[in-house]
């Protein structure tokens, strides 16, 4: 199997590559660089009039020259996944040009015994890794032709199973060379979304939207993989990137215990909604880029 198709290019992104350069290049040129480069991002994964100019803040610390492996976990939207799958292809397309994939590291990872192969049909399908490509491949041309990625489509897994992949691809994690992008949209508000949560003690809906974001951001941010668990259960928020979110949480928690004691970080660097809900039968998504830092 060769390569699968830019499926959602012409409608959730601009299928010509002269006009999606000139937006990704206006949007990263308003994002500001973080002094060190990230080993981990996590970013929106909606159309791009929506999260581009977020999506920026994520794929602006991604460098070039040291990156050499890229892998994006994102969630699964459209199929059941009891656990994770990689892909069968061997590049993505993108306006741009093709992403090759590692198929070595993807063979070393179904040889584990805990991810499978996702059907053509799922991989085009689903958007939320589809997404980061005409970005990445956006940043990173100045590797083009030296760079692979790891496409693996996480399902609706168990904190246990988290901490499981969390195991299995911390390994990865420690190695400079390679980047983990981590896709993921934030709160959908809305009865078509069958959440509407709202604390009036916040104000408007989409101020209480944000500050419910924003809590669970904390946790992200102080890299506690229990906590932001706990925080998922109380609060039924609808991040559609939990999953990816916690794997990569338990990848950190992983690496700690033999990291004598290396400092690592994470920020969120923007966000922003899709609407400013004011009544109850509206709707928003919204999205949050941060990037993880090893000193």
């Amino acid at each position: 199997m060769t390569s699968r198709r830019a499926t959602h290019a012409d409608s959730w992104y601009s299928a010509d590559a002269r006009t999606l350069a000139r937006e990704l290049d206006g949007w990263l040129g308003k994002a500001s660089r973080l002094p060190r480069p990230a080993r981990a991002v996590i970013c929106p994964h909606a159309g791009y009039r929506y999260s581009g100019p977020t999506a920026a803040y994520s794929f602006k610390q991604i460098d070039p020259n040291t990156v050499r492996t890229i892998f994006i976990l994102g969630p699964s939207h459209h199929v059941r996944l009891n656990g994770c799958a990689v892909s069968q292809c061997l590049s993505y397309e993108t306006p741009f040009y093709n992403l090759d994939i590692d198929t070595n590291i993807s063979q070393d990872l179904i040889d584990t015994g805990a991810f499978e192969l996702m059907s053509l049909e799922a991989d085009e399908d689903e958007h939320s890794i589809e997404m980061q490509l005409p970005y990445l491949a956006k940043v990173m041309e100045p590797a083009r032709g030296n760079f692979k990625i790891v496409p693996i489509m996480v399902g609706s897994i168990s904190s246990s199973t988290e901490a499981k992949y969390g195991k299995i691809l911390a390994k990865y994690l420690e190695d400079p060379s390679i980047c983990f992008v981590i896709s993921s949209d934030f709160c959908h508000w809305g009865q078509r979304f069958r959440y509407t949560h709202y604390d009036e003690s916040c104000g408007q809906i989409y101020q209480s939207i944000e500050t419910l974001d924003k809590e669970g951001m904390d946790l992200i941010e102080r890299l506690d993989a229990p906590g932001f668990a706990s925080y998922l259960k109380k609060t039924s928020n609808t991040i559609c990137g939990r999953h990816p979110i916690g794997v990569f949480l338990n990848m950190v928690t992983e690496m700690r215990k033999h990291s004598n004691g290396t400092r690592m970080d994470f920020n969120f660097l923007d966000y922003s909604q899709s609407n400013q809900v004011k009544n109850s039968r509206d709707s928003s998504v919204s999205y949050a880029a941060g990037a993880f830092v090893i000193h």
